[in-house]
């Protein structure tokens, strides 16, 4: 397959994902895209941290593990890759910007490759997975980031290969990080091995990551209930 033909096929996916608009969902995916509306689950990751950790230390190297994940994954994609690919928007590239369905105020002017969300939410996603090891919290938190890439698509402001790309960086930079903190963390910590029913292997309580999980589904159905209102206002 030609690259011609893989850029035909990545507009093609695109016109596919961003098919289908109706006013709720105009209205709820931009709420859904937004950092803002995760603060609380970001809160709930904060708390499960702070009090499944003994030392300060031990909650610091947490801290800026996340930091580097970030920093990892969209940080170098705005401040390195975005500029020198330079690939426009879909919203802003006119052999395709006509077809699609676009959302105002959802709109970009910088560019496109690769989705700093995508990566940012899967880095965030994988880390959070190897740090507590808890199947049903990182399920969560991977339909989480791919619910995110989804909003990419569907707002028409990034390309599937955008969203793919972003999610492969975030998942490999969030597994170097780990494995970094990984080894600094057995430097200042005892190694432990935890066998209970009320934590994971790696000694987070279950009653903690509950606490997260309602707040990821409590934010997604305030979201709803936002979104709902402003179609019948």
């Amino acid at each position: 397959m030609g690259l011609m033909s893989v850029i035909a096929l990545d507009k093609d996916l695109l016109l596919w994902f961003n098919s289908g608009h109706s006013l709720f969902l105009d209205s709820l995916v931009p709420l859904l895209t937004s950092g803002w509306i995760w603060i609380p689950m970001y809160l709930g990751l904060f708390y499960l941290v702070v009090k499944n950790n003994e030392t300060m230390a031990q909650i610091l190297l947490v801290v800026g593990s996340v930091l580097c994940c970030y920093l990892l994954s969209g940080g170098i994609d705005d401040m390195l890759v975005k500029p020198l690919v330079g690939r426009l928007r879909p919203c802003n590239d006119p052999t395709i910007a006509d077809q699609l369905s676009l959302v105002s105020g959802t709109l970009h002017s910088d560019f496109s490759f690769f989705s700093a969300h995508s990566a940012n939410t899967m880095a965030v996603a994988v880390f959070f997975c190897l740090l507590v090891r808890d199947r049903l919290l990182s399920i969560t938190l991977v339909c989480w980031s791919l619910l995110n890439a989804w909003t990419r698509l569907y707002l028409g402001v990034h390309f599937p290969s955008d969203v793919v790309v972003g999610l492969f960086e975030g998942a490999l930079a969030s597994f170097i990080v780990y494995l970094a903190y990984w080894k600094i963390y057995f430097k200042i910590s005892p190694r432990l091995n935890y066998i209970s029913t009320q934590y994971t292997s790696t000694g987070y309580s279950r009653v903690d990551i509950d606490v997260v999980m309602q707040l990821l589904v409590l934010t997604v159905a305030v979201a709803v209930i936002i979104a709902m209102a402003n179609v019948f206002a």
